[in-house]
């Protein structure tokens, strides 16, 4: 078993081969139960899932695992994550557990925790739920064992939620939304949340089978979105992921908007209205700042830096976002694949919050989508995957060649670009990203970094 069964966002792989069985996630159950409960953290740990067909064998093996260690289980059923991390912290539950993989298809699942702040689970309880992994898994009596029970409304408290988010003084009549659910958690959800709110919503990609999650519809694949607010004539398109912790946007005219420029959205609409402030001084705006990661769009950084907003590069990964924004008492954060973290309003990323907050923005302004991302450029960035299989991405990264080729790459880029290598914490491949201000260029040197990396984890 490795050193920590734990990647960047939780415990990820194909269902059936380890980590992802029956067997590791009973007892990754059994394991955090005893840590929980050892803590003194409650007695009651929530468990939620996104529609994927396994998620029904490991809920149960998390089940069994919880209730050996003599912990109580509330069920949720299929639940965006964001909303088990809600529902976790107002519950008053020690730990909430998401049964998903995200964006990735219906045959790969995982294992996310929250805390009972809602939030991801700090690096010490992890390292106890690792050491206790390795202790023999052993049952307490039966008058202890835990008890499970289905939690009651679920959907209908993380909706008020997501429109308590929402002003009370606006309604989303006379809106016309297409929303995909990428046949997810939040398909009973999503859109009950805007059609509640007055909007005319018309919702694809709803109809879950366990198999169809993220399969040509989602934040992973906009075409059908597209094609819909084309044929809708929609004033706006919304895409979440598989457990609806990202956004993405889609204009009138069917263009893309990411999370990068959604930030942007959400940053110029806050500074304008004195809401981009520091928590630790509601007076004082000037301290307010954005978090980003390092493949945030160089256009983000200096499209804040032109409105005198303070921006951070953080480690890719929402967790982290989480962390400097605790850390610098800021709100705004996210990554461009459309996790955004608006701290002031949910405790992790929320696709359905954060779409909330753009059409907050387009009523407010009177605008259109469009034309709230004017103002921010797109540099182009060119990313590789390069699969690694059982290579180390950290000796990869440091090889010598790697490094040359890096350099060869930096000194032709000079100011106008960077480069970022970064081994994928929950699949075995390596990402080559380069951005710069001359796309072929970036596209040239992206591949030929790409390919020297294939080369020597082939070797």
């Amino acid at each position: 078993m490795p050193d920590s069964l734990f990647g960047t966002d939780g415990v990820r792989g194909k269902v059936g081969e380890a980590p992802i069985t029956p067997e590791t996630v009973l007892k990754l159950g059994w394991a955090a139960g005893c840590v929980f409960a050892k803590a003194g953290r409650g007695d009651t740990v929530l468990i939620g899932k996104d529609t994927r067909v396994s998620g029904y064998m490991l809920e149960s093996a998390l089940e069994a695992g919880f209730s050996a260690a003599g912990v109580n289980i509330s069920l949720l059923g299929p639940m965006p994550s964001p909303g088990i991390a809600y529902l976790t912290r107002t519950a008053r539950a020690c730990a909430g557990v998401v049964i998903s993989a995200s964006h990735n298809p219906y045959y790969d699942n995982g294992i996310k925790i929250f805390s009972a702040a809602g939030t991801k689970l700090q690096d010490g309880l992890v390292s106890e739920i690792d050491a206790m992994m390795q202790q023999p898994l052993q049952c307490v009596c039966s008058a202890h064992l835990g008890k499970a029970r289905r939690f009651p409304d679920a959907y209908g408290r993380y909706i008020e939620h997501c429109k308590s988010t929402f002003s009370e003084t606006k309604t989303l009549s006379g809106i016309k939304i297409v929303i995909d659910c990428a046949n997810g958690a939040a398909y009973n959800v999503a859109p009950k949340v805007f059609a509640e709110l007055g909007a005319d919503v018309i919702a694809i990609a709803d109809q879950p089978d366990g198999f169809n999650i993220n399969q040509r519809c989602g934040s992973t694949d906009l075409k059908a979105l597209k094609m819909r607010v084309k044929k809708a004539d929609a004033d706006i398109g919304i895409a979440l992921d598989g457990d609806a912790d990202r956004v993405l946007l889609i204009d009138r005219q069917s263009n893309e908007i990411n999370g990068d420029q959604i930030l942007y959205i959400l940053a110029r609409h806050r500074k304008s209205q004195n809401r981009l402030h520091d928590n630790s001084n509601n007076d004082n705006d000037s301290n307010g700042g954005v978090v980003g990661t390092l493949m945030t769009n160089l256009g983000l950084e200096l499209a804040l830096k032109k409105m005198s907003i303070p921006f951070q590069r953080v480690k890719v990964g929402d967790r982290y976002v989480h962390e400097a924004l605790t850390k610098n008492h800021w709100n705004l954060g996210g990554e461009a694949s459309g996790h955004i973290i608006c701290l002031d309003k949910t405790t992790t990323g929320d696709g359905i919050v954060a779409a909330l907050e753009v059409l907050e923005a387009m009523l407010e302004t009177g605008k259109p989508v469009a034309d709230l991302v004017k103002g921010m450029e797109i540099y182009p960035q060119h990313m590789i995957n390069v699969p690694i299989g059982n290579s180390s991405g950290k000796k990869l990264a440091s090889h010598k060649q790697v490094r040359a080729a890096v350099a060869d790459a930096e000194g032709s880029l000079g100011r106008s670009g960077r480069v970022v290598l970064r081994p994928s914490g929950t699949e075995p491949v390596f990402r080559v990203m380069i951005e710069g201000d001359n796309l072929h260029q970036v596209q040239n040197l992206t591949r030929q970094i790409a390919a020297t990396i294939e080369q020597i984890a082939a070797s």
